[in-house]
């Protein structure tokens, strides 16, 4: 019998609302061991911030001693501004193998896990690494 998503995920999920800055998303990556923050409205889940597409919108600047009041700004951003829209979801009964199809195709590197459009949980590539080698 193959595993399902729910006997992997993650369900500690930390959410963003669309209009925070991404001062607020920096704070959570410098403190939080992960790479992926869900973004909401209504609780209800927009979009996707990666820590790889944090770090793309800020100015290469931040935090170094050539650093401008113009490349600060780049903080101020929106997560809105700066996130996947319509992200690729699946759901907790599904296969590790549907979630390793999907990661793959898409080029993605995690899953909001959703039931019933609510947001249960998240799978990586890093949770599918761990299965898949114990």
């Amino acid at each position: 019998m193959s595993k399902k998503v729910s006997e992997i995920m993650s369900t500690r999920v930390v959410t963003i609302d669309m209009d925070d800055r991404l001062l607020v998303a920096q704070e959570i990556f410098e403190n939080a061991p992960f790479h992926h923050l869900l973004v909401i409205e209504d609780d209800e889940l927009q979009g996707v911030l990666s820590e790889r597409d944090y770090l793309r919108a800020l100015s290469p600047h931040i935090g170094n001693i050539n650093e401008t009041e113009r490349d600060s700004e780049t903080l101020q951003r929106r997560a809105h501004q700066v996130m996947s829209r319509n992200p690729i979801t699946i759901a907790p009964h599904k296969s590790l193998k549907e979630a390793c199809r999907l990661m793959l195709e898409y080029d993605i590197g995690s899953l909001p896990v959703l039931k019933r459009n609510k947001i249960v949980g998240i799978i990586t590539w890093k949770d599918l690494l761990r299965a898949f080698s114990h």
